[in-house]
């Protein structure tokens, strides 16, 4: 009687430790999500991106909700700056522990390159209104969750026949 006693109380102290580790598991609904910038080298002296907001698309179960707003240190970045292995801290926001599915920089229209001491204004041809957007597709993990983008400069200027500048964004998940 008593070994039958002894299983019980053990199997109920195993159920309980069990119920309170997922317990925990469960608990994290949401996660806060970091979007670092960094760069690859390019021939200029300065490539300045005017950056307003970062946006983040998520997976809820089977459907997609709607956009939502990180807090946002608006401004504008010099990539040049950010090459080497230095990143800074564009966004940061709590948002559902899920699948983010894209991301969205909202730029402004202050964009310039600086070559051979003269600054010129960097149009983009697409992306100035809805602002650029990013696959991403990747489970986010745990409470602090942080996602790197490289602003590769030297594949998204392009200089046209006329002598102007285009910024036509190479953006990618590092």
């Amino acid at each position: 009687m008593k070994k039958v006693g002894l299983g019980l109380v053990a199997l109920i102290s195993f159920g309980s430790i069990l119920f309170v580790a997922c317990s925990k598991d469960n608990d994290s609904h949401s996660t806060t999500l970091k979007v670092k910038m960094t760069d690859n080298p390019v021939v200029a002296e300065e490539v300045n991106v005017d950056i307003q907001q970062i946006r983040v698309k998520f997976k809820d179960g089977d459907s997609l909700s709607s956009w939502m707003d990180l807090n946002t240190t608006a401004g504008i970045y010099d990539l040049l700056g950010l090459q080497n292995g230095v990143d800074t801290l564009l966004a940061i926001g709590v948002i559902p522990t899920n699948v983010v599915k894209e991301i969205r920089f909202v730029l402004g229209s202050n964009n310039s390159i600086k070559v051979a001491g003269v600054t010129f204004p960097l149009t983009i041809p697409s992306g100035s209104e809805s602002g650029l957007k990013i696959k991403v597709n990747q489970q986010l993990h745990g409470t602090l969750d942080s996602l790197l983008i490289d602003f590769d400069a030297a594949l998204s200027i392009h200089q046209t026949g006329a002598g102007d500048y285009e910024l036509k964004p190479v953006l990618k998940i590092k």
